[in-house]
């Protein structure tokens, strides 16, 4: 299944209910949230206190991407915002099979996101218990960069090995530059959820627009 979560990096943070509720209303399928701590990436972002503030303004499934140093110990905060899948780096300072187990254990669905310098097979020994692998299609920490094509190649593996070993149901997200030219490039490659922040907010029919990048995508 092909999925859009469009990024509210990129979104208006002065009136957040007002664009989320105009993703509600253009069929986004999740929100992607990016949050960044200033130490794992140099920016920072917003925290778990917005996102608990924002949680009632839509039903929109959270996507919560934790650019962070130290994920499993601030895991209780996310979990509590009502985050319904939680994303965090294989290489942070976390213990990664723990913090795994950690995320399941609260009921949340698990994604372990690589940096472009991190090689896919880091994330193969947690595939079974992943309900997603992020691969990162820019160096993470700023929007508006420029999509990184030779990441291909790290998609495609992901999905041979999960094939390999019988996995239908793993979702492979990117993230990173994805705009109209890109996204047939990343769904070829067999990637099927697609982040994309300032490509898709800075249309004025933002419905249209999710629609035209989900038939780009499916070809």
């Amino acid at each position: 299944m092909l999925l859009i979560s469009p990024s509210i990096l990129s979104a208006d943070y002065g009136n957040l209910e007002r664009e989320l509720r105009r993703l509600t209303e253009a069929g986004a399928d999740m929100v992607h949230i990016d949050v960044m701590d200033g130490h794992f990436v140099p920016n920072i972002t917003l925290g778990a206190p917005v996102i608990r503030c924002i949680r009632g303004v839509t039903k929109l499934p959270f996507d919560v991407h934790l650019m962070i140093s130290e994920p499993l110990s601030h895991l209780p905060d996310f979990v509590e915002t009502g985050a319904d899948r939680i994303t965090f780096h294989v290489e942070s300072e976390s213990d990664t099979g723990e913090t795994v187990d950690a995320i399941l254990a609260s009921g949340r669905q698990a994604g372990l996101a690589v940096k472009p310098a991190t090689p896919i097979e880091t994330v193969y020994p947690y595939l079974d218990k992943l309900a997603m692998v992020l691969v990162m299609t820019v160096e993470p920490g700023f929007g508006g960069q420029s999509f990184m094509a030779d990441m291909m190649p790290k998609i495609e593996k992901l999905r041979d090995e999960c094939a390999r070993r019988g996995i239908t149901d793993l979702d492979i997200q990117v993230d990173g530059g994805i705009t109209a030219q890109t996204i047939p490039i990343a769904a070829k490659a067999g990637a099927n959820v697609f982040v994309s922040g300032s490509a898709l907010f800075a249309n004025a029919d933002l419905g249209a627009a999710i629609a035209r990048f989900k038939a780009l995508a499916a070809g």
